[in-house]
């Protein structure tokens, strides 16, 4: 028996034979037979009731936040037909802003990748910079009590229009909804806030949660401080192919979708498994060691305790290098070092957050990396260097004595989430 792990733009094959292994995959539903038509079908009943063209009118700005290349989105198509629904509207009054959050700007062929030549030649694309305070202003305070600064394109524009998909999230529960605002637009220190180590560290922020979740709350609150006008989610299947179409208003079409992703990625698991093996999704998801924190995650919900967790990820991109992850992890010498600075009261680090997931999961088990990141580098994030998985998990079946014991297998990594 074998199967196919997302790898990269590659997927590697698994070698399964002669193990108890249970391959744990997303029930997808059929894709949209029209893709096209699903979307002219959502924009004229959308929810909420008011037709997309009808909510912008042709004298207005219009910005669009959509998610960076690390996420798998088909701008492209969703762009083309958004505009087509607002053909009314001047090309010169669109802007295309890429929710980084805290992340780095896209490269110019990144943008291509993204939009396509053609939207990229006629309209008007820019990086959000949560960095940079003159691109900033603010727009108030967070129920939660903080400062909340958005892009100023974003906030300035007449309309406001969010894209992104939905599939269940390490923290916030589901991605999604107000989560092209919050974070993808705005600046970092609200983002440190809302990442806190109390809210990071709560039972339910976690994968499917968004009743009672502190970090789901949070993006609400903070998303919703100036009024976003349509919301354009998508459910997508393994070939990135769209499933469902959620639009319309942010939270009546936002908790839609989830209830719909709910019943086609949460997998149900009677027992746990001394060896979980996941893959980050391949591209673009698996690029940095920091995404890949997701797989592992979703590997974590149902690996014993002390047991092994092998992630295939490309990690061409390495840690990345920017940000404080690398320094975070290679400054501590152990999970309970990194969680001890992390949760003293009044740290407060870019990166923090990813690092606290990694080292609360390294507590429970023992992590191994298939990947292209160097040994060194590998090690120095806490992690066991893997050159071959089939020899790993033998390697582990040996170690504890027991060759049929329960494996699992994550093919499409954090896209489909287990739990006991």
């Amino acid at each position: 028996m074998k199967c196919m792990l997302d790898y990269g733009i590659a997927p590697i094959p698994l070698n399964l034979e002669g193990l108890n292994a249970t391959i744990l995959e997303p029930r997808y539903p059929s894709p949209l037979k029209d893709e096209a038509a699903g979307f002219r079908e959502a924009a004229a009943h959308p929810f909420g009731g008011t037709p997309l063209k009808d909510r912008v009118a042709a004298g207005e700005t219009v910005a669009i936040a959509i998610p960076d290349i690390t996420r798998a989105l088909p701008n492209q198509k969703l762009l083309t037909w958004l505009f087509s629904e607002l053909s009314h509207v001047p090309k010169e009054n669109f802007v295309i802003i890429s929710g980084t959050g805290t992340h780095r700007a896209n490269t110019r062929e990144e943008w291509v990748h993204m939009v396509g030549e053609e939207i990229y030649a006629t309209y008007r694309c820019i990086d959000h910079d949560g960095h940079d305070a003159s691109t900033l202003v603010s727009v108030g305070k967070s129920a939660f009590g903080y400062e909340v600064r958005y892009n100023r394109e974003y906030a300035e524009a007449d309309r406001r229009i969010l894209m992104g998909f939905i599939e269940p999230h390490f923290m916030a529960g589901f991605s999604g909804g107000y989560k092209a605002v919050f974070p993808g637009v705005t600046g970092v220190e609200a983002i440190l806030h809302y990442h806190n180590a109390e809210n990071i560290g709560h039972a339910n922020s976690t994968w499917g949660v968004t009743e009672d979740n502190p970090t789901q709350a949070h993006v609400r609150a903070g998303g919703s401080l100036l009024p976003a006008d349509y919301l354009v989610n998508i459910t997508l299947d393994r070939e990135r192919r769209i499933t469902g179409f959620f639009c319309g208003d942010v939270l009546e079409a936002h908790e839609a979708g989830c209830a719909f992703c709910k019943e086609t990625a949460m997998s149900f698991c009677e027992e746990d498994f001394a060896v979980v093996v996941t893959s980050n999704s391949g591209y673009p998801l698996d690029q940095n060691l920091y995404q890949s924190v997701k797989g592992m995650s979703a590997a974590s919900q149902v690996v014993k305790p002390g047991g092994l967790i092998l992630m295939a990820a490309r990690c061409n991109d390495g840690f990345p290098a920017h940000g404080n992850f690398r320094k975070l992890l290679e400054e501590h010498d152990s999970p309970d070092a990194m969680l001890k600075t992390i949760c003293r009261p009044g740290f407060r680090e870019f990166d923090q957050w990813q690092v606290q997931l990694l080292a609360l999961i390294l507590k429970k088990a023992r992590v191994g990396l298939y990947s292209e990141m160097e040994p060194e580098a590998v090690e120095a994030a806490h992690l066991e260097v893997v050159t071959d998985l089939r020899s790993a998990i033998d390697d582990e079946l040996l170690r504890i004595g027991n060759p049929q014991a329960r494996v699992a297998v994550l093919p499409e990594g954090p896209l489909t989430i287990p739990y006991l």
